[in-house]
């Protein structure tokens, strides 16, 4: 039976909360809801996943000070040692005790007098330690009582339950057995992305799913496994589908664990993205990005969260109260990335300003890679010969596309001329090349696909055009056409060919830029310096490119056939009517409204998407490339840098940074291990290796500054691709906090994978009160 509890606040019995799960439970102990508010059946579970997240120990928190007197005086850390019971509420500014939030009875609340250490907080830092004595008391005070509940507790052979079960040595090992082999499929599942239940889990049933049909076949193959099971009790056979998520939840809670032990105390960015689920669910995936103990940039998946308000308010909340629960102070937060969402990038309401507010130095940074397909998609429109030039790729694509038939000619026309070719001598045969592929409508939100498919477009040109002359002449009547001789006239003349070829090697240096932004250990200065070597690389072409690409044009037509006009003939500026009386030249019109005004169009384009890298704090950033012989360094600005993150320096940091920048310089230049570096990630884990991150912290911290902030979200764009494979329409019903465990394991899984099994059984058994236990060696491992 339910025992109600009284509302303050109206004074009327509050009924109790009758559901509970792991993710909801809050980590400011100020914030939290009273155990006794919890129905009774589930308070065990709720008291366990507390134990299991452990206290708030508000790491990199900024303790608020309170003036005393003369003297200011603040919460100290060192205190989370001396006293195993103490956590602290970011909200209240204020300590709370663990044990008594968990253990204390609500009667000994009244009689104590007061609820200073579960309800309102202790704030008089002056008398803490006398008063933290006071509240610990002898061995029968109440706070004591509550700790010797909570090692009970924590005890499961110790509990009530276990005392009435009587388990042997041989017991334990069979259920051992057990679980390892349901852990086992799990991780395998896990790891793969497979489906784990089936439509029919009954013992009569030719297909049980994949996680029982793969336990029948381990225990075909290993006898032991087999005896366990078949000996096992029944209330504990471990292959229910509530194991089955708790094995998944243990799994995900260790990984999250590493990750969180990675990050330590360190400054962290976060990057951020939405998209939409299978089950039209909006799902917001958060990813941290800092650097490891060994001078190395990470990106770590740290949870996808179902969001119901997509405002940027709503965005806000969700994000802290995900950084909240994994105990990630935003105090500690020095750098956002998201895409060019009104949303999220607004000056006045997006989600960087809101998050700013109280993060005033998570700088943002509108990520690269989209700005740079939106650069893509702008050219794609810069002329109208090349607007025209895109409308008819996707008819052309759509016509050798859109039917079996059409298809399978295109493939088997592009399979002859290659055998050809091989038979001729002008390619050669070998392991992966020449692989079957297919041509894809260009998209702009997917990025490289504009270039990828005019590249196949080229490739396969013979058998396009085969295949558009198939459609001509099978066609019944005219009107069957959808437009294939139009297409076909418009390929087979120059112009098509020029802008083809044109824009091949146009979008060829953007591509490149393109996968470079996209790999994860990329930084914000490479990033820099990879722009400017664009922007050098298209005025090249601008400037000595035309005769080279006009040369192409030319043999690729004379090489099929098709007639390349006179260069002096006049025609119509711009592409307009030959009856206009503005003409110019072919040569003019090829050369200045077409070559000059598309590359023209993607630099101004490229100056004005990428407007941060003239910002002071790129700008001062930048002075750390060590390219060069750190050509750029220059004390000053990085003397700034630290002045604009004035939450990282003390005004003697940045005193001694003046002494420390010249010395590390010259320190640098004469080590051997440093020649040849050439970029911020190289140089930073370097330090490590040769410990100069230790002799030069503050140059250091500098470095970390610079490598987190995030420059593209393209790891976020990954873990939504993930999520395609795990959430699937016939997976379309898992809940939130199901695909958010297998989606932790899957994306991290060079982690997953090195985590053993001892650890997450041993997570798992202090999930909830477990009907079988582990051997006595595991507990002393624990």
């Amino acid at each position: 039976m339910n025992h109600t509890t009284i509302d303050e606040s109206t004074n009327q019995p509050r009924q109790p909360i009758p559901e509970f799960h792991p993710s909801q439970i809050i980590s400011d102990p100020g914030l939290r809801i009273p155990i006794e508010d919890y129905a009774l059946e589930i308070r065990s579970d709720v008291r366990r996943a507390y134990l299991l997240k452990g206290r708030n120990k508000a790491i990199g928190h900024n303790f608020e000070k309170t003036k005393d007197g003369r003297i200011w005086r603040s919460f100290q850390p060192a205190w989370f040692d001396t006293y195993d019971w103490l956590e602290y509420s970011v909200e209240k500014e204020a300590a709370f005790c663990f044990h008594c939030f968990l253990f204390k009875k609500p009667s000994q609340a009244i009689r104590f007098g007061n609820d200073v250490f579960t309800k309102d907080g202790y704030t008089r830092w002056k008398t803490a330690l006398s008063n933290f004595r006071k509240h610990v008391g002898g061995p029968s005070s109440y706070h004591n009582i509550a700790k010797g509940d909570c090692d009970d507790f924590n005890n499961q052979r110790a509990s009530v339950a276990t005392q009435f079960r009587v388990y042997s040595k041989e017991s334990e090992i069979s259920y051992k057995i057990r679980l390892t082999a349901s852990l086992d499929c799990a991780r395998y599942l896990i790891a793969q992305g497979e489906a784990f239940r089936g439509h029919d889990e009954s013992s009569t049933s030719i297909n049980k799913g994949n996680f029982r049909e793969l336990l029948d076949w381990y225990k075909d193959k290993k006898e032991d496994v087999k005896e366990a099971f078949d000996k096992g009790p029944g209330n504990a056979q471990m292959i229910c589908s509530d194991i089955q998520k708790d094995l998944a939840t243990a799994c995900a809670m260790e990984v999250t664990k590493v990750i969180k032990n990675d990050i330590g105390d360190k400054n962290f960015s976060i990057l951020i993205d939405e998209a939409r689920d299978c089950s039209i669910k909006e799902q917001m995936a958060v990813i941290v990005r800092f650097l490891d103990d060994h001078g190395v940039l990470q990106e770590r998946f740290l949870a996808i969260k179902h969001i119901t308000d997509c405002t940027s308010a709503g965005i806000k909340k969700a994000l802290v109260d995900v950084l909240e629960y994994h105990g990630l102070s935003t105090s500690r937060l020095r750098g956002q990335g998201y895409d060019g969402a009104s949303n999220m990038r607004g000056e006045f309401n997006g989600l960087q300003k809101l998050v700013r507010d109280e993060a005033p130095y998570a700088f943002y940074v509108h990520c690269f890679a989209h700005q740079l397909q939106l650069v893509v998609v702008n050219v794609a429109q810069c002329s109208p010969a090349i607007a025209d030039f895109f409308n008819y790729i996707p008819l052309i694509v759509t016509q050798v596309c859109s039917s079996c038939k059409r298809k399978d000619a295109l493939l088997a026309k592009h399979q002859d001329e290659l055998l050809d070719l091989m038979e001729n001598g002008k390619i050669t045969a070998g392991t992966g090349l020449h692989q079957e592929f297919n041509i894809t409508r260009p998209g702009d939100t997917r990025w490289g696909s504009h270039l990828k498919t005019l590249l196949r477009i080229f490739t396969m040109w013979n058998a396009v055009v085969e295949v558009l002359g198939i459609v001509v002449v099978d066609a019944r009547e005219h009107t069957c056409q959808g437009g294939a001789r139009g297409l076909l006239k418009n390929m087979e003349c120059f112009e098509f060919v020029f802008i083809m070829l044109f824009l091949i090697n146009l979008l060829s240096n953007t591509n490149h830029l393109s996968q470079a932004l996209q790999r994860k250990n990329q930084n914000i200065v490479e990033a820099m310096r990879l722009i400017l070597d664009v922007k050098e690389s298209l005025q090249s072409m601008r400037d000595n490119g035309w005769e080279s690409l006009f040369c192409q044009a030319k043999n690729f037509c004379e090489t099929h056939g098709i007639d390349v006009p006179n260069m002096d003939d006049l025609v119509g500026a711009m592409g307009q009517s030959v009856r206009t009386k503005n003409k110019v030249t072919r040569l003019h019109y090829y050369k200045v409204s077409i070559f000059n005004v598309a590359i023209d169009a993607t630099i101004t384009e490229m100056n004005h998407r990428f407007n941060e890298v003239s910002t002071e704090l790129l700008d001062c950033m930048s002075c750390l490339n060590p390219a060069n012989n750190f050509s750029k360094f220059n004390v000053d600005k990085l003397i700034r840098l630290a002045e604009i993150y004035d939450e990282d320096f003390t005004e003697a940091d940045r005193l001694m940074l003046g002494v420390d920048l010249p010395r590390f310089l010259m320190n640098i230049r004469r080590s051997e291990e440093f020649n040849g570096c050439r970029d911020v990630s190289t140089l930073a884990r370097l330090m490590v290796e040769t410990m100069k991150h230790t002799s030069f912290q503050l140059v250091y911290r500098l470095i970390e500054l610079t490598l987190i902030l995030p420059m593209a979200t393209s790891s976020v764009e990954r873990i939504f691709s993930a999520m395609k494979i795990i959430k699937t329409d016939l997976r379309n019903k898992l809940s939130d906090d199901w695909l958010n465990d297998l989606m932790v394991c899957y994306c991290e899984k060079e982690i997953f994978r090195s985590i053993p099994d001892d650890q997450i059984m041993i997570q798992f058994q202090k999930m909830r009160d477990r009907k079988g236990h582990l051997p006595h060696e595991f507990h002393v491992i624990s």
